[in-house]
């Protein structure tokens, strides 16, 4: 009888071969925070460039969920919402390094990414076309919602990376450690110091890097985790 694997399954013959699902199953997850941070990127940028209105040095990606065209945005959050939450199952099923914390709160920042999708920024600055420019004095109900869920995904995601740091520098890696701590902080400032950081003109440009920097670090530390895990083929 074989003998359950570190990610908890039998392994199962195929062709004369071992496989082990379950070790297929956690790569399979992580190769979703490889891949979530490009395609969510890819469908705002596309978005952004094609419709009237919007300005890179004015907007963030969330207010293309308003006007025409909008319901992209809104998937956009959604599918997003789902892969990072898959990631996160697989963070929690790596055997080593133990990524359980940073899995938990990554997965927070997954849900709160979809509950997104339900709830639309309001819209702002001259998009979409006909809105008045400038930032809105006030927030409607359902913008309000939308910068709270933001706000404590932001949080999530950042503190993930703090969280990484300590598991990742004990294995000796040394390299992502210090990228985990960095995106952390740089997504908690950028979001929330925007105005304050030297060369960056206003709060979306803060939104701006901490969202980059935050997929980056995923899509490195997703990377190096599909590589570190154990291999379905015994």
């Amino acid at each position: 009888m074989a003998s359950p694997t570190s990610t908890g399954s039998t392994p199962e013959r195929a062709n004369g071969r071992g496989f082990d699902r379950g070790a297929a199953v956690t790569r399979s997850l992580l190769g979703y925070g490889v891949v979530v941070g490009p395609f969510y990127l890819a469908v705002g940028l596309i978005q952004a460039f094609v419709r009237d209105g919007f300005s890179f040095a004015r907007h963030p990606l969330s207010v293309l969920a308003n006007g025409a065209g909008g319901w992209i945005q809104t998937a956009n959050f959604a599918l997003t919402g789902l892969m990072v939450i898959a990631a996160a199952v697989g963070f929690w099923r790596m055997p080593t390094p133990r990524l359980r914390a940073a899995s938990g709160f990554l997965g927070a920042y997954g849900a709160f990414v979809f509950a997104a999708a339900f709830f639309r920024a309001d819209p702002m600055d001259g998009f979409p076309p006909g809105t008045p420019l400038g930032v809105p004095t006030t927030m409607t109900t359902m913008g309000m919602l939308h910068f709270v869920v933001g706000a404590l995904g932001f949080v999530c995601f950042a503190i993930s990376g703090f969280c990484a740091a300590r598991p990742l520098s004990r294995r000796n890696e040394k390299s992502l450690a210090r990228l985990s701590l960095f995106s952390g902080v740089a997504i908690l400032v950028g979001f929330v110091g925007g105005p304050f950081i030297p060369g960056l003109s206003s709060p979306t440009a803060g939104i701006w890097f901490a969202v980059v920097v935050g997929w980056v670090w995923l899509a490195v530390l997703s990377l190096k985790l599909y590589r570190l895990a154990p291999s379905p083929n015994c």
